[in-house]
Parts: structure tokens; C-alpha cells; sequence
């Protein structure tokens, strides 16, 4: 592999590790966008050509409306099916309300300008775009669209001007304003609760940490560069101790007070490029990137240590507990990552065993 081979995966690496979930979820979204843009092109065709069958008689405009919708007909296919086949995003969605605008307002300058059956699906354009390109791009495409429906009405419009007639003059024009802004804020509003949806669907509610799903992902992408790149990772297994009876006393307000508490300790002690979630009750893991079970050793005995040491507030108490843990490393005590956790979890059933508010180091099947 060449130096600007490996330069440009490290770029891509470091864009997965902050943003996996949200490049995820923008391909798949513009993917879904482009094969609605798809339907779109081949509706806008068979209307025209329906135009074209059972109302034009004027040679010179069938002529026209015939070249648009084999215009039209070869983008389509260059953007599905050969030259941009695949290469689904914002810019390829706006590249597509584009072209519908200029087919759209090309037809309707050949079927009868103002008047055309076409004209209203410039309002199709517009919400289209408030839908899948945001606040800025739905004003741009607005002012489009305002400047096209003045140059098709340009001789009426001209009429109201010189009779003096603003208001009519205005009025022709507010429709396209208005379907533009309501669209930009609706736009606002959705993007806002997908991205809520998302950071939910990703996250603990209890903790804020990642939930096991989103852990995977983000794993999995460490998983295949330390392969590639012939790199190491450790994982650690971390449970809070007494769970139980802290609930028994105290009720499991105070447990889940607890949960957070261990979050907050976790959190505080790893580094930004390390990858943390709770597993599920009061256990968490850790993977720790570039890194063997020796190097974070000292990592998870000082979160150990914090966690011995602190105490959280609960209902004018101050309580505390602590953790066992254990901790396994790739490639020596597994070759993917859910076998290095299942070693890490079985270091740490070795812990409680031997007492618990300790570290047991994986070593060659003795936890």
C-alpha cells in the first residue's frame, strides 16, 4: 500500500469513527431519495408523452416536447443506470430538482406558458426540495422557481405593471414564497426530529453512552483496520458491585443513580478515540483502540480506583460502591471482537470470584 493509499483510509477512518452512524444514515437516506428522483423522471416522461398522444396538434411544439422527454430520458438513464449508478447524495438529489426544473419549465413554456397543465409541478420541485436539501437550498430553488414563473408570465405580468396592478402583480408570485418557506421550516423541524430519532435509537437513555448496537458498528470498523493494518485493541468488562443491595436499601432510584455514576467515572478516564457502552444492567465495556491488554491496565485500575474512592448523592445520601473488571486483547485472546469480549467478560466472573473490587488480566484460558 502506498503512502497516499494509507493517508487517505486514515481520513476515511477517522470520518467513520466520529460520524459512522450519521454517513450510515445519510447514504441510506439519499439512496432511498434516488430512487424517488427515479420515479419522478419517468412520471414527468409519461405525462408529457400523454400530453403529446391525446392533446398537441401543432408539429413545431410535439417536436419540442418530444426532444425534452428524450433529454430527460438520457439523464435518467446516465444518473440510475450508468454513468452515477450507486453514487447516491445531496449533491446527485439536487443535480435531479434541477433538471425537473428547467424539463418542467421548458414544457411548460411549449403548452402554453402560465396557462400549461405543467405549471403547478414546479410546486413539486419545491417541496421536493425543502424535503431533502434544507433551509438554504429550498430559498435558492425558490428564487428559481420565481424567476422561471416571471419569465413565462412575463407578458401578463407586464400588463398588471402598466395598469398599475401591483398587488395582482404580487399575488401571482406569493403562492411559490410561500410553499417555500412553509417548506424550509417544515424541513427544519423534520431533519431536527430525525436526528433525535437517530441519537436515541444509538444511545443508552440511562447513561448517554453508546447502547450495544451502535458499539458494534463502531467496533467492527476498529476490528477490520486492526487487521488490516496488523494493529491491536483490548476490551474491558467493568460491573458495579452490590447492585442488589444498594437497591434493597436504598430502592432503584438509587441503583440507577449508580448506573450514571459509573458512566461519569468511565467516561472521564478514557481517551475520545476509545469506544464505550453499557452492555446491559449495570455492566459496561470498553474497547481501548491501538492498544494491548498491558497498556490500558493501568487505565482500568485507576477507574477502579475512582470508583472505590467517589461517592455519588442520592436523596441527602452519599453513596458508593465498586467495580470488578477484566480485560482481553486482540490478536492473542481472540481474533474478532466478540471473542475478545467473551474473554474479558469471563476475566471478570473471575474477579467477582475472587472477591470482586479487582482487575483479573486474561491469560491463555486462566481468568
Amino acid at each position: 500500500m502506498t503512502a497516499g493509499e494509507k493517508k487517505h483510509d486514515d481520513k476515511l477512518l477517522d470520518r467513520m469513527l466520529h460520524f459512522p452512524s450519521e454517513s450510515t444514515s445519510t447514504g441510506t437516506r439519499y439512496a432511498g431519495y434516488d430512487r424517488i428522483m427515479g420515479s419522478i423522471s419517468w412520471l414527468l416522461i409519461a405525462l408529457v408523452a400523454l400530453d403529446i398522444k391525446l392533446l398537441r396538434s401543432e408539429a413545431e411544439s410535439t417536436l419540442h416536447l418530444s426532444l425534452l422527454c428524450i433529454l430527460l430520458l438520457l439523464y435518467n438513464i446516465c444518473a440510475r443506470y450508468l454513468v452515477m449508478r450507486g453514487k447516491s447524495s445531496p449533491y446527485k438529489t439536487f443535480a435531479d430538482l434541477m433538471v425537473f426544473l428547467c424539463f418542467i419549465v421548458a414544457v411548460s413554456w411549449f403548452t402554453g406558458k402560465i396557462t400549461s397543465p405543467f405549471i403547478s409541478l414546479i410546486y413539486l420541485v419545491l417541496m421536493a426540495t425543502s424535503l431533502t436539501q434544507g433551509k438554504r437550498v429550498t430559498y435558492f430553488m425558490a428564487a428559481l422557481a420565481i424567476s422561471s414563473y416571471v419569465l413565462l408570465s412575463s407578458e401578463e405580468l407586464a400588463s398588471y405593471v402598466t395598469r398599475g396592478n401591483f398587488i395582482n402583480s404580487i399575488l401571482q408570485l406569493f403562492p411559490f414564497m410561500l410553499i417555500a418557506h412553509l417548506g424550509a421550516m417544515l424541513s427544519g423541524e423534520a431533519e431536527h426530529a430525525r436526528q433525535e430519532v437517530e441519537r436515541m435509537s444509538l444511545t443508552d437513555e440511562v447513561t448517554g453512552l453508546n447502547n450495544m448496537r451502535n458499539f458494534f458498528i463502531l467496533t467492527d470498523i476498529q476490528e477490520k483496520i486492526a487487521v488490516r493494518y496488523e494493529k491491536r485493541f483490548a476490551i474491558a468488562m467493568l460491573d458495579a458491585d452490590n447492585l442488589k443491595s444498594l437497591n434493597d436499601a436504598h430502592g432503584h432510584f438509587a441503583g440507577t443513580e449508580l448506573i450514571r455514576h459509573v458512566a461519569r467515572i468511565i467516561r472521564e478516564n478514557i481517551r475520545c478515540t476509545d469506544i464505550t457502552a453499557r452492555y446491559g444492567g449495570d455492566e459496561f465495556v470498553i474497547m481501548f483502540t491501538e492498544s494491548s491488554k498491558e497498556d490500558v491496565r493501568t487505565v482500568v485500575e485507576r477507574i477502579l480506583q475512582q470508583m472505590r474512592e467517589t461517592t455519588f448523592a442520592f436523596h441527602g445520601h452519599l453513596l458508593g460502591s465498586t467495580m470488578s473488571a477484566g480485560i482481553a486483547s486482540f490478536p492473542e485472546d481472540g481474533a474478532d471482537v466478540k471473542t475478545v469480549m467473551a474473554k474479558a467478560d469471563e476475566a471478570m466472573f473471575g474477579s467477582k470470584k475472587q472477591g470482586k473490587d479487582r482487575l483479573t488480566v486474561y491469560r491463555d484460558g486462566n481468568a
